[in-house]
């Protein structure tokens, strides 16, 4: 299991069709959701976040990880490297889609602090929030923070990580529909 925050370089974007273990995941914060006919479980953990959607049978987990974290290979149906902006859709049986827009964005140091403040302050408001502890070289630590939006027919997950060591942010928005 992966105790500490990865490389932002290290970073791939993955969607299963199937669950995976809880227990390959070092889980900070977690909530759970249920609207119409669907329902999911949202987790931020150590490299970035897991989402486990489930409607009629059907199951996608989404997971921002580590490329060096050992994940099943079975029913994975997207692979990524975090590298710039990257967009996918996915039709799934009885009609579901799966739509995702992920971008790994470096910025200068000054808009780095402003944005990963912003998260911070936003975080307390609403979401979920996660502040890791500094990684020794930054006297401040990197944050991850999950904004979840439910209709009756989607579900919009927003994700936002920090990595202040190398002044990136990973930014995520995942839209689960269905039929």
């Amino acid at each position: 299991m992966l105790t500490v925050r990865p490389k932002v370089n290290e970073l791939v974007f993955q969607l299963y069709g199937r669950a995976l273990h809880p227990e390959l995941f070092q889980v900070h914060e977690t909530r759970t959701v249920r609207r119409g006919e669907y329902e999911a479980k949202i987790d931020i953990t150590s490299a970035g976040h897991v989402v486990t959607w489930r409607y009629h049978g059907l199951t996608l987990t989404e997971v921002a990880a580590a490329a060096g974290q050992p994940l099943p290979q079975k029913r994975r149906l997207l692979s990524a490297k975090l590298r710039g902006l990257r967009n996918e859709r996915i039709t799934c049986r009885g009609g579901a889609v799966y739509q995702v827009s992920f971008q790994l964005e470096s910025v200068d140091p000054e808009v780095f602090w402003t944005f990963q403040q912003e998260l911070s302050l936003d975080g307390q408001r609403q979401g979920m929030l996660h502040t890791f502890a500094s990684s020794g070289r930054l006297a401040v630590g990197a944050l991850s923070y999950v904004n979840v939006e439910t209709r009756s027919r989607c579900l919009l997950v927003q994700a936002f990580h920090t990595f202040p060591d190398d002044y990136a942010i990973v930014k995520s928005q995942s839209l689960y529909e269905v039929p």
